[in-house]
């Protein structure tokens, strides 16, 4: 003990390092309390390293003068002042990642966020009457314009979407839905739970695999106010299976004055089957097929901001526009820019698939994916050769967010290995790089997709792994 209480004289008090002229330019540079809260931490740190310490040797050489905490506390400052809220480069070949951030906005929802961010807006003032104005006005006809629908509003995301449908049209009333489609998503948001949330009783119909229309004829009650499809994105029951078509659920709706609403989770504007990829739902189709509410994502396969998109039958989004929870779960006035600037890019469906960068990179052609990775990858053989051994591979992307879960992207990706560094490792030097790289392992290599990795990011990737190359 004698010896750990000669390491912690040598500690130096708070004020004493405080005085430091290395301090002092800290200090100069960045708020006063960050630098002495990191100076209190860089100690207390070090006190209890040397308590706890049961080896002696550990303590040999440790350096404890004014001057040697320097670097400690000017390295913490550092990590104190970063953003923790930072770009990342998604090199793993999902493109709606959700733990990235999902969608990468367009140009032009980027500017409109900027402008909007900056000054005032007219967000709840109609600048023709000069009198207050209903922030729902920004999108709603460019919405209905797209999709023909009667109505619209916009709220936080489309778990909220489905909470405010469900609490205004069917609370302490039965909303009828398959077991087949009760759904969970990441975050365990479920179905059942969002509709307990809002009020409405569950009834379930049907098996798991197998639901037929004269289940939901079945079910149909006093108590029932609503039937229920939910868009089952994020898997597929294939094999033996039934499930009841959303035409045929509108059909029995008129039969009994029920309406029907439709959870397309992942709504989308284009059908990308015409590009090949499977068929997945779009929100036209389902309100053509009759649906009286239609709710879906914004930053998802539609490449907008994050939002709940609610449309159907002007009565009853009107209703919902007065309900309680939508002023709960309204958007604000970035959403809303960015949001109808992405909208506008689908007036001309050719221009969306150009300028969405969610689109673009589904559909990137594979013959583009190739060149690209034949690019990085030259490139990073000029550059770390020596340290990494880099090969350019086929491999399969996927769409991500919930979207097509069977969809299977051919792709290109740069494979690395080194005898430096086993994958993990590397895998854990890009990511804690800047900017972060977010790579894929597969067996003892570090994948890099250039489905997620965008052209203008290639430098700054080549730059991490120089970096990491020099201080092997």
């Amino acid at each position: 003990m004698s010896n750990k209480k000669e390491y912690l004289r040598q500690l130096s008090a708070v004020d004493e390092i405080l005085q430091l002229e290395a301090i002092q330019s800290l200090i100069d540079n960045h708020p006063r309390q960050v630098v002495v809260d990191a100076v209190r931490t860089v100690l207390e740190e070090l006190r209890e390293a040397i308590l706890s310490s049961k080896d002696p040797a550990e303590l040999a050489g440790l350096e404890l003068g004014p001057e040697d905490l320097v670097p400690l506390i000017t390295d913490l400052v550092r990590e104190v002042m970063q953003p923790h809220l930072k770009r990342v480069i998604n090199a793993t070949g999902v493109v709606i990642h959700t733990n990235l951030g999902r969608s990468i906005l367009a140009p032009e929802a980027v500017d409109a966020l900027m402008a909007v961010a900056g000054g005032y807006s007219n967000l709840e003032f109609n600048l023709k009457l000069g009198e207050r104005g209903s922030r729902h006005d920004h999108v709603e006809d460019l919405l209905c314009t797209l999709t023909s629908a009667e109505a619209a509003v916009v709220v936080n995301n489309n778990a909220g979407a489905v909470l405010l449908a469900l609490a205004t049209l069917a609370s302490g009333k039965e909303v009828v839905v398959s077991r087949g489609e009760l759904v969970e998503i990441g975050g365990s948001f479920r179905i059942p739970d969002v509709m307990r949330q809002s009020g409405a009783i569950l009834r379930e119909v049907g098996t798991t695999n197998k639901t037929y229309l004269k289940d939901y004829r079945e079910a149909i009650g006093e108590e029932t106010a609503l039937l229920l499809k939910v868009h089952t994105s994020n898997f597929k029951v294939v094999g033996f299976a039934a499930e009841v078509s959303l035409e045929e659920l509108v059909a029995l709706g008129g039969e009994h004055n029920l309406p029907v609403m439709n959870d397309l989770g992942s709504g989308v504007f284009v059908d990308l089957s015409q590009y090949g990829l499977s068929h997945e739902p779009t929100v036209q189709e389902a309100l053509k097929a009759g649906a009286d509410v239609v709710t879906f994502s914004g930053d998802k396969l539609l490449g907008a901001p994050q939002a709940g998109i609610v449309l159907g039958k002007k009565e009853l989004v009107e209703k919902m526009k007065k309900h309680p929870l939508a002023r709960a779960l309204r958007v604000d006035k970035l959403t809303l820019a960015g949001l109808e600037a992405t909208l506008r890019l689908y007036l001309d469906p050719a221009l969306a698939i150009e300028r969405v960068p969610t689109l673009k990179m589904i559909l990137t052609p594979l013959a583009d994916l190739e060149k690209r990775a034949h690019r990085f990858g030259e490139e990073l053989k000029k550059k770390v050769g020596g340290i990494f051994d880099v090969k350019v591979e086929r491999e399969i992307s996927r769409v991500g967010g919930g979207a097509l879960p069977l969809e299977e992207l051919p792709t290109y990706v740069v494979g690395l290995t080194s005898a430096g560094f086993s994958a993990v490792e590397l895998a854990d030097k890009l990511r804690l790089s800047e900017p972060s790289i977010v790579a894929r392992l597969k067996e003892d290599k570090v994948l890099l997709d250039m489905r997620t990795v965008r052209d203008e990011e290639i430098p700054e990737a080549i730059s991490s792994f120089e970096r990491i190359a020099h201080l092997h």
